[in-house]
């Protein structure tokens, strides 16, 4: 018999053998859900010793039914598929995997600016469609010189920086919780009021958890702040942007493009609205994947689990300061 059971609520993986791998050092089952619902995983997951969510949405309901999980593991790095509250007011340990990805996200960034910005989408199309002229992409600025905002200063948002800055762009960022010594050591210039950030920029990038306090932190009113040249781009959370808001603006050139590799609702319902835009460019949540990240992803997140049932707690405890609080 199996010293320990972990349930897995769902996957976009082929198989699970790498989690079945790492678990069995410590002598415990896998278990993959059969479908995706709540009900389902209270029927199966009900006495789980950890679970595995990867975009599952885990809500108080499966949380409050479970009768003896110690962590639930985010394969990821954002946990807002994950009632956090209640996994705390339960005594549940909540744990993500914040250090993978971390380039590919930085690169796919700043591969969405330029795409965007040197009309490189564009202009292929239009090549496909039989045009070839290049004064169909003006204006195409210069870019050294020019100014890279990134909200949220943290390890990638400070690879966005390293990488923007190489292209001869100025970096400023904005992020409250980061002092300005810790930000100017990464080559960024921290600017403490938003809308004055957002009003310097000729490119911003979004790299802050989806939050109550972030949600919708781009709306119409920010993107108005924004030059009417800039370029927006998010590859953290869809739930950062308003999405009926950026669609009216790109539309009505209050800045001048955008692209996304997060939406709202993932998947989407057909062609979003937006991708029918030609100055905005969306990739389907990418930015994290190459062939080393989605393994190493996987072993880290099994890996957690691990630690937890075996050390007592995990690496990369997201709700340690609220779990210590509620306790008090």
């Amino acid at each position: 018999m199996a010293k320990y059971s972990v349930f897995m609520t769902d996957t976009i993986f082929p198989d699970t053998s790498i989690e079945e791998e790492e678990l069995s050092s410590i002598g415990a089952e896998l278990k993959l859900a059969s479908s995706k619902d709540p009900s389902t995983y209270l029927s199966e997951g009900a006495d789980c010793d950890a679970m595995l969510v990867v975009y599952a949405p885990v809500g108080a309901e499966v949380i409050e039914g479970l009768n003896r999980c110690r962590v639930i593991v985010r394969t990821g790095i954002g946990v807002n598929n994950i009632d956090v509250a209640a996994a705390t007011r339960r005594g549940i340990m909540v744990a993500n995997v914040p250090d993978y990805c971390l380039d590919e996200v930085a690169d796919h960034t700043i591969a969405l600016f330029l795409s965007g910005i040197r009309k490189v989408v564009f202009l292929n199309n239009r090549v496909k469609e039989g045009s070839w002229n290049v004064n169909e992409a003006k204006p195409v600025p210069r870019l050294r010189g020019k100014v890279y905002g990134v909200m949220g200063c943290g390890a990638i948002g400070r690879r966005v920086a390293e990488r923007a800055s190489s292209f001869g762009m100025e970096v400023v960022g904005y992020d409250p919780y980061t002092p300005e010594e810790a930000l100017s050591e990464a080559g960024i210039r921290k600017i403490g009021d938003l809308d004055e950030f957002l009003g310097s920029v000729d490119a911003l990038s979004l790299h802050v958890p989806l939050t109550d306090e972030t949600r919708h932190i781009i709306n119409r009113e920010k993107l108005e702040k924004m030059k009417p040249g800039a370029y927006l781009v998010n590859t953290s959370r869809g739930g950062l942007v308003d999405e009926a808001e950026l669609y009216e603006a790109l539309k009505e050139g209050v800045i001048a493009g955008a692209g996304l590799d997060v939406l709202e609702k993932e998947p989407p319902e057909g062609v979003p609205p937006l991708a029918e835009l030609p100055n905005a460019i969306i990739t389907p949540h990418a930015a994290f994947f190459s062939e080393g990240a989605v393994p190493e992803l996987r072993r880290k997140a099994a890996r957690e689990v691990v630690r937890t049932l075996t050390e007592g707690q995990p690496k990369f405890w997201v709700n340690r300061r609220q779990m210590e609080n509620y306790q008090k």
